[in-house]
């Protein structure tokens, strides 16, 4: 059986450390939390020495020397566009769907009690896409190796969220990896439902503002200009109605500079795009899609349900309140939003509550600031997140109803007018022929 070394919580760092005997590493973390003992530390003996001698072969300092274990990067994780061992790195790309069932699948292998490597070999046999087998075998020989699960998972990169590598690291130095592997499932689950249930909304909206744009693009360089030109010739010496002159006006310069309309029409695609993906100017785009009315309701409402599942879901699992924060900025969609997030990670590390600044940001509702604040004072958070989550979500689902429900009728007025002055410009130069005939 594998001898792993651990280092508990409250040790110095020159302090002597033990060794235990376990199956896995998982297993040995889960040993200790059942003797009461934290550990900041777990490593394989075997391991430890192999990487000793290495480094004492290569001359890179003293061997031995190693950082406690963290939430964050791994001590032996490469920087990013070094991944560990990832030949198929990039090509393993994976649904948030596909995510929630693996993590699921592992999470009840876990909790059925199968050793980790012998879960992830089990899920390896049941025949899953070429993707996601090349992910397993990578994270089987990651874990033989002795890494743990979350270093394995942070050696791939994605689609293993920095969200995702937190909750794994923080289950496996609790000792309830099953458990909070089933959270981490819940809230991928949660987070492909809110995504398809957003994209759902938007798609009818999307292809009524498509057809309708179609349509009166049709309607003013075709349809108008064959009624039209022969009205002009018979009424040459009669002032046009002021509609005609306008949308005639408008059709002459959509036939002859089109291609100068195209142009910029692109130009202008490409700079949104470009300005979208600079920080400043993306800040700034977001910050002003949350004020348009009602599409920056149903963000915000996205935005604010993400933020509350994810750090109910983060806080429950036993991470400290502020890399809980931390980890859920980057779920938030939003660069206004993360912003926020951010100036609350700072003020709560200069010893504030949570509450405090979010209600001060004034992109919170105050119904979840107030949950937020009678939770830490109670010392109920994950519960009173939760009870949040279950209320926003709901929430947002209305916002996203409500939208669709409205912006169609919106777009139909907003045609009919425009076609209606078009009607009006066609038809008052045929009243005016008329008059003139009798």
């Amino acid at each position: 059986m594998p001898m792993f070394e651990y280092q508990s919580l409250g040790s110095s760092a020159g302090a002597s450390t033990a060794v235990i005997d376990a199956p896995d590493r998982a297993a040995a973390v889960r040993m200790l939390r059942q003797q009461g003992i934290t550990p900041v530390r777990v490593e394989e003996v075997e391991r430890r020495v192999r990487r000793r001698d290495r480094k004492a072969s290569q001359g890179n300092g003293k061997p031995g020397s190693e950082p406690a274990f963290s939430f964050g990067k791994s001590a032996d994780a490469k920087p990013a566009g070094g991944r560990v061992g990832s030949p198929a790195h990039g090509r393993a790309a994976m649904s948030k769907s596909e995510m929630a069932s693996f993590v699921r699948e592992l999470a009840t292998a876990v909790m059925a009690g199968l050793p980790l490597l012998q879960a992830l070999r089990t899920i390896a046999r049941q025949g899953h896409s070429t993707r996601q087998h090349a992910m397993l075998e990578h994270m089987i020989r990651e874990v033989e190796h002795g890494r743990s699960l979350g270093d394995a998972a942070s050696s791939w990169g994605k689609p293993f969220t920095e969200l995702t590598i937190s909750l794994i690291r923080a289950g496996e130095v609790s000792g309830r990896l099953g458990e909070v592997l089933d959270q981490a499932a819940n809230l991928l689950d949660r987070e492909a439902k809110m995504r398809r249930t957003l994209m759902a909304g938007l798609l009818y909206p999307g292809i009524l503002a498509a057809l309708i744009a179609i349509a009166i693009v049709i309607i003013s360089t075709v349809i108008v200009p064959s009624i039209l030109e022969p009205l002009k010739a018979q009424m040459q010496s009669v002032v046009l109605p002021l509609p005609t002159r306008i949308v005639t006006g408008v059709v002459a310069v959509i036939t002859k500079y089109w291609y100068i309309i195209i142009g910029l029409s692109t130009l202008l695609v490409l700079w949104v795009v470009k300005a979208y993906r600079t920080p400043s100017s993306r800040l700034s785009i977001d910050a002003g899609l949350l004020k348009v009315p009602l599409l920056g309701r149903v963000l915000r409402d996205v935005a604010v349900a993400r933020f509350t599942r994810t750090l109910c879901t983060l806080v429950s699992a036993g991470l400290p309140a502020l890399t809980a924060l931390r980890a859920t900025r980057a779920t938030l969609g939003n660069k206004a939003m993360e912003k926020v997030v951010e100036e609350v990670c700072e003020q709560v590390s200069a010893g504030k509550t949570i509450a405090e600044p979010m209600e001060r940001s004034g992109y919170f509702p105050p119904l979840l600031t107030q949950i937020v604040g009678v939770g830490e004072r109670s010392g109920r958070l994950p519960q009173m997140l939760s009870q949040a989550a279950a209320v926003f979500e709901d929430r947002t689902e209305t916002s996203i109803k409500v939208f669709t429900t409205v912006f169609p009728p919106m777009l139909v007025i907003v045609a009919a007018v425009v076609v209606g002055f078009v009607i009006m410009a066609i038809l008052l130069p045929l009243l005016q022929l008329q008059d003139m005939i009798k």
